[in-house]
């Protein structure tokens, strides 16, 4: 349980943080042990826990919880051996103690054994006053196994006993969201909201739902019965937002999003929005203010660097944009987008070999769209690396073969390396691939595209096929 922080629960820790300071003996009730040991264990600081329970245990030697402790940290530490035995030892003397059946589940399920841990907390079940804790263990268990329907039937177990942990609540929606069950969840939210029609939580998920199968109007309802359950609900919204910019009612998405700033520390993903609203209705100099305050908020966001970017692309300003893609690539430089968008803006600054040192970087990260390829390609053939844009094409029909893009690509760059043969082989693919297609040649290698035996093979081409 998570530690409290008032006066008269603090002042055990002072008091065993004074001793550890002068090296004088403290006593202290087992219980304030077990509150100094869950304190530091919240907070990470797990050397503080183990000497709490070091010297709980001497005050209090048959203290079955500060047993169990140690043995939670002994697992936390895969010291499984030692937890093993004295789990052992204390599954000898108290038979009907859930914990000792949990913590040796959490044995099994640290060492992948995710099976027999459901089983061990099956049995914990039995002897357990409170069952909400256990099914939420045992639903993790089966979300290790990729038991989705199993787990949200855990999670929805877990919630009866406890309508309010939402945190069941959520892992049910994931469940039926990795089923792609929207439908259910759905029939499920309707059913929990009957008997809890005040729950923002119930609501927001509600939301999201029909966001899913944009039912935009029965998303932005939902919506609107979190606010009114909660109207400090920033999430909620953040996600009506969301819904009036799909419905194009953007004035009104904007005062949502400056709701939150208000409700809470503003957010990078509220600035980008609100910058994207007044974008769309033509504000471009508030829409500009809004995208600055969003990298300023949050540097690490890729979508506030790409939405600056793009603003000034739009405007045909190559330069701005140019500057602000490579404040991004400064602060990321294995963003594939970012990449991207640096190729596009060098190639229309005539900056061409920076655009294929862009692209190349590109593929280099992991992007393979078709479109890069040829981009890149033909950023090579404007500076007159032939060689070097036949081996791209040539990696590139491994992802896309019998593309006809690539194969119109490789014929004219052959034949513009005087190898007929290779450039024959590959316009004569490109033609079965799509004859429709071969003004590309014209257009890229317009001398080759001249040639009269160029002329004769497609002309044969077209008369055989007729």
């Amino acid at each position: 349980m998570p530690f409290s922080s008032d006066g008269n629960r603090n002042f055990p820790i002072s008091k065993f943080e004074s001793m550890l300071k002068t090296n004088d003996v403290y006593f202290f009730d087992a219980d304030d042990f077990e509150d100094i040991i869950h304190h530091y264990l919240d907070l990470g600081k797990v050397a503080l826990a183990k000497k709490a329970i070091k010297i709980g245990l001497e005050q209090h030697t048959s203290s079955t919880n500060l047993k169990l402790l140690l043995i939670e940290v002994l697992i936390f530490e895969n010291r499984f051996d030692t937890a093993e035995r004295m789990l052992d030892e204390l599954a000898a003397l108290e038979t009907s103690n859930e914990e000792v059946y949990i913590q040796r589940a959490n044995i099994y399920s640290k060492k992948d054994n995710h099976a027999m841990a459901i089983e061990l907390l099956k049995e914990a079940l039995v002897y357990a006053e409170d069952h909400a804790d256990i099914y939420s263990l045992i639903g993790m268990e089966h979300l290790f196994l990729d038991n989705y329907s199993e787990a949200k039937d855990c999670f929805i177990k877990c919630l009866e006993e406890d309508p309010q942990d939402y945190s069941a609540l959520y892992n049910i929606i994931y469940c039926f969201d990795f089923l792609e069950d929207h439908d259910g969840a759905i029939t499920y939210l309707n059913t929990y909201l009957e008997l809890n029609p005040y729950s923002e939580i119930g609501w927001h998920q509600m939301g999201k739902q029909f966001f899913h199968k944009k039912m935009l109007k029965e998303a932005l309802a939902a919506f609107d019965f979190a606010i009114i359950s909660d109207d400090t609900f920033v999430g909620a919204y953040l996600e009506k937002g969301k819904v009036l910019e799909k419905l194009g009612r953007y004035n009104e998405a904007i005062e949502n999003y400056e709701l939150t700033l208000g409700l809470d520390d503003p957010t990078s993903f509220a600035y980008l929005r609100i910058g994207k609203c007044h974008e769309k209705l033509g504000n471009d100099n508030i829409a500009k203010q809004y995208y600055y305050k969003t990298v300023h908020e949050d540097p690490l966001l890729d979508k506030g660097w790409i939405a600056i970017t793009d603003f000034y692309l739009k405007q045909y300003n190559y330069q701005k944009a140019k500057y602000y893609i490579n404040k991004a690539l400064n602060i990321d430089s294995e963003n594939i987008a970012y990449w991207k968008r640096c190729a596009e803006i060098n190639k229309e600054l005539h900056l061409y070999e920076e655009a294929d040192i862009s692209y190349q970087k590109t593929i280099e990260l992991g992007n393979y769209e078709l479109s890069t390829w040829t981009s890149w390609c033909d950023i090579l053939i404007k500076i007159g690396e032939f060689d070097s844009a036949v081996h791209i094409m040539l990696q590139a029909l491994e992802f896309y073969p019998n593309e006809a893009l690539l194969e119109y690509r490789i014929a004219g760059l052959y034949y513009t390396l005087s190898d007929g043969i290779k450039g024959r082989f590959h316009l004569k693919n490109a033609l079965a691939d799509n004859y429709g297609k071969h003004s590309i040649l014209k257009e890229l290698f317009p001398s080759v595209f001249g040639r009269q035996t160029v002329k004769n093979i497609i002309t044969d081409f077209k008369k055989a096929s007729i």
